[in-house]
């Protein structure tokens, strides 16, 4: 706010969060049944928006057999004990970026 006494005018400061870019995107993973596979990629910079994993079109969640991390900008997928229903497309969705392997 500017106050010349007489007069008064106000503006406003919004703030937008940029927009996120992959640094490193997934890559492809070649493991033996039974071993785990990881999955990493790397953002240009935090996110407050909701990532999201993908196994074919499945999303996954922690549990016993997926653990999901974020570290700063690393997010990485751990598929514990590969099958052979595993393999197919991985991919990470976060906003409007998307990556498969």
């Amino acid at each position: 706010t500017c106050d010349t006494g007489d007069q008064q005018t106000t503006a406003a400061v919004h703030l937008k969060e940029p927009a996120a870019t992959f640094v490193e995107r997934l890559k492809d993973v070649a493991t033996y049944e039974g071993e785990d596979a990881v999955f990493e990629c790397r953002l240009s910079q935090e996110t407050a928006q909701d990532a999201q994993w993908f196994l074919g079109d499945v999303p996954l969640q922690s549990n016993e057999m997926n653990e999901i991390r974020v570290q700063g900008t690393r997010h990485s997928l751990i598929l514990r004990k590969v099958t052979l229903e595993d393999c197919g497309s991985v991919s990470f969705k976060v906003g409007q970026l998307s990556s498969a392997a």
